[in-house]
């Protein structure tokens, strides 16, 4: 075993010393080293019963024959952090999560892992260090929040976002809009719908990182500590058999993860992190291959922010066992950490609820739900959430209105000064120019809820998973390192063709250049981590991993 380099020998009696200091045994010093990384807080309200599902991943490795030791990871909520600087170090934690628990499993020799976490960037993180360090691990991802009600409609944290919007163009008052206030967050887990933290979620399961239904349990099940209890003891059997991740996860299981992606119509940021995560296995994710799925890839449930539906509704259709059952056809059958296949897995589904899953001979959209679209606007590529765009707003053209901050943007859609026919333009919000790319909810949410149907946004950051509408990210390259998105100008002519994947800016190539003469990158002073973040990150095209 691995960890017997800190526990064997003469030379290390002061180890052992130390190791009994915690309350280790003679007979435990037998037995498989396990970490548990844990990302419990009290800040984030997908992490904050994490402690509970830690503590039952711990009995399950003491049930087992293993010794668990459990340490601390950060989790950043990006709702709390949207809209000011703070948001600025939510993608760059990712990279934190990965080197902490790298670090501390080489430092302590454990012979196996089990990462806890719930939210987006965490997971992330935790699914890159697992692939790195390939030794026998296993997710446990938090699971959704559950939704309560106002006036009768099932609400989401989307809504509280949109409430502002709404209450400053006179359709909220000020009880109802402390409604939304106190209804739409209303317990543990990751928000409820198909944002970012459930998205990376269901790919956790479908790359077959976790058990079944992991992703799609209820936050304050039982269930869920059962599921959890059941990892702990899978982990110690994974660490006897000396089954590691790079021993089943391969090309195709990211295919699988992409497939499943589209099928639902997933965050626009798991094009981020996908990519980020297939290189810790050594495999390249083009953005290509992203738009060559969503092609064959039809999209076959609808879940918030694109419908009323919910995470713990997809739950109730079967989760993702019943979406690879009723889409066999489209995934590769693969090895996953239970000892099954995902066929294997598929064949267990069972419906319990409404079924809100369509039939992929009869789907929502024929086309996955994220699209790849390129011109020269985005000469390396620009991602939209295409199953959350109306029809009527698939091909678009319209006037750019252009900001070089968030909150500029933000003030200018509150003020009145974004009409219908506009497209708002928001750069410098890339991996190096923000830095860390910023989610952007708050412009997003502004814009729908003052009931604008006919704006468009682009940007070189990334939108939330709960962004809805024709709203376009990661433009790369960025503008920080002279992408066209630098060269608009107010007025100009923005173009927008989903179906044919094209992002154009309206301007002559000489015209272009002239403009581009004059330019001059925007300098920014920046001190600790973002300084280092900002010199070392890769850009959107690449998940914004480091070099």
């Amino acid at each position: 075993m691995r960890s017997d380099e800190v526990k064997r020998g003469i030379d290390r009696v002061a180890h052992r010393a130390l190791l009994k200091a915690l309350g280790v045994t003679d007979d435990e010093m037998d037995k498989p080293f396990i970490g548990v990384a844990n990302a419990y807080n009290t800040i984030v309200p997908g992490h904050m019963t994490l402690d509970k599902l830690t503590q039952a991943v711990k009995e399950g490795v003491y049930a087992a024959g293993g010794v668990p030791f459990e340490f601390g990871i950060i989790g950043i909520c990006d709702g709390i952090a949207m809209g000011h600087e703070g948001m600025c170090y939510s993608l760059p934690s990712r990279e934190i999560v990965a080197d902490s628990i790298e670090a501390m499993v080489e430092a302590h020799k454990f012979d196996g892992l089990v990462v806890v976490a719930s939210c987006d960037k965490i997971i992330p993180g935790m699914l890159m260090a697992m692939l790195r360090l390939n030794i026998p691990a296993i997710a446990v991802t938090g699971g959704p929040m559950m939704y309560e009600r106002v006036d009768g409609e099932k609400v989401s944290i989307k809504d509280a976002f949109e409430a502002a919007g709404m209450y400053k163009s006179g359709k909220l008052d000020d009880a109802g809009l402390k409604l939304y206030e106190d209804f739409c967050a209303p317990s543990c887990g990751s928000c409820q719908g198909l944002y970012t933290a459930n998205s990376m979620q269901l790919l956790t399961e479908t790359l077959g990182l976790s058990l079944p239904y992991c992703s799609t349990s209820p936050c304050p099940s039982s269930r869920k500590l059962r599921i959890a209890k059941q990892s702990g003891k899978r982990v110690v059997e994974l660490v006897k058999r000396d089954f590691k991740p790079l021993d089943f996860i391969n090309e195709k299981s990211f295919e699988n993860a992409i497939t499943m992606d589209m099928l639902v119509g997933g965050s626009t940021n798991t094009v981020l992190h996908l990519p980020a995560i297939a290189r810790e296995a050594g495999i390249k994710l083009s953005l290509d291959l992203f738009d060559e799925i969503s092609r064959r890839t039809p999209h076959i449930v609808s879940i918030d922010p694109t419908s009323k539906e919910m995470i713990v509704d997809l739950d109730e259709s079967g989760g993702v066992p019943m979406l690879i059952k009723k889409a066999k056809k489209y995934f590769h059958d693969e090895m996953t950490v239970s000892g099954k296949t995902l066929y294997e897995i598929a064949e267990m589904a069972v419906l319990r609820g409404r079924d809100i899953i369509a039939s992929p001979d009869n789907p929502l959209h024929k086309e996955g739900g994220i699209a790849i679209l390129r011109g020269n606007l985005a000469e390396n590529g620009a991602v939209i959430k295409a199953a959350a765009v109306s029809e009527d707003m698939m091909k678009f053209e319209g006037t750019a209105k252009v900001y070089d901050s968030e909150k500029e943007a933000l003030n200018a859609i509150l003020d009145g000064k974004v009409e219908e026919g506009d497209v708002v333009v928001i750069r410098y919000m890339g991996p190096k120019g923000a830095p860390g790319m910023p989610e952007m909810l708050l412009p997003t949410a502004a814009i729908s809820g003052l009931g604008l149907q006919k704006v468009a946004l682009i940007t070189d950051g990334r939108f939330s998973g709960a962004t809805r509408g024709p709203c376009i990210g990661h433009v790369s390259p960025e503008a920080a390192v002279g992408g066209n998105i630098a060269l608009v100008e107010e007025g100009d002519t923005i173009s927008i063709d989903i179906p044919a994947r094209k992002l154009e800016l309206k301007v002559g190539d000489d015209e272009l250049a002239e403009r581009r003469a004059k330019w001059k990158p925007k300098e920014r002073e920046l001190k600790g981590y973002l300084a280092k973040y900002a010199k070392l990150v890769l850009g959107a095209e690449d998940g914004a991993a480091l070099l």
